[in-house]
């Protein structure tokens, strides 16, 4: 059996269904490569009452075989942090399971896109997601555009080790090159856990401020008179 299991956004967000699973594991590997974690591998291990295996991209992608290999003799649990089947890699790792007639099961979980509705930003008025790469790239920016043309609001997703100084800068030199006019935008810290934060300012007021990550960005598009006046509740002081 192959588990693929959803962390939630706090180390308490595994549901008994889940914790069940891993108990029964014989071996739990722990996807690290998409979010920077709020929490410490020790910390969870301490949680789980259980030995986990960090595993990096080249781990879970390149080395799928021999994890799949295991799961046909023993229970193998993949953990992910939020829902497990929000980056295209999980649904890779599922299709190879199937090929391989492997048996799985999926535990979901919170994620970002559950937490974001904290800022009393209207769930359906959200456009594509975008995911800003910690190198010199753009393409998010088109996303951006495509939202705002269709009044959409836009999360940014950023990646692991970007810090908010340095994302705020790229998403401001970006959007100018592409002639796009940021107001006031939404920073997202730590949804989920009890240190979390939401602020919505200026790029340039938000830039020096001291934001633990994981964090996310969000760009709003044409705003409701109600979600307007909740975003007040964020403004920095």
């Amino acid at each position: 059996m192959l588990n693929l299991i959803g962390l939630g956004l706090n180390k308490d967000g595994l549901s008994l269904e889940s914790l069940e699973a891993v108990k029964e594991s014989e071996k739990i590997y722990l996807e690290n490569y998409t979010v920077d974690f709020p929490y410490s591998l020790e910390e969870l291990e301490k949680k789980l009452s259980k030995k986990i295996i960090p595993s990096n991209r080249e781990i879970v992608e390149q080395h799928l075989d021999e994890i799949l290999k295991e799961a046909k003799s023993q229970n193998v649990s993949i953990l992910v942090y939020g829902n497990p089947l929000m980056a295209t890699t999980h649904v890779t790792i599922l299709q190879e399971a199937k090929i391989n007639h492997i048996e799985t099961r999926i535990f979901h979980s919170a994620s970002i896109f559950d937490a974001i509705s904290e800022t009393g930003l209207q769930p359906y008025k959200f456009g594509k997601t975008a995911s800003m790469p910690n190198f010199e790239a753009d393409s998010y920016i088109e996303i951006l555009r495509e939202n705002q043309g269709i009044n959409a609001h836009t999360l940014i997703l950023i990646d692991i080790g970007l810090q908010l100084d340095k994302a705020i800068e790229k998403l401001s030199q970006d959007s100018e090159k592409s002639k796009i006019q940021l107001n006031k935008i939404l920073i997202c810290s730590r949804l989920g856990n009890k240190d979390s934060r939401i602020y919505y300012d200026s790029p340039r007021e938000l830039q020096p401020k001291k934001i633990k990550a994981p964090f996310c960005i969000i760009i709003p598009g044409k705003l409701h008179f109600v979600e307007e006046e909740f975003l007040e509740n964020f403004k920095s002081a």
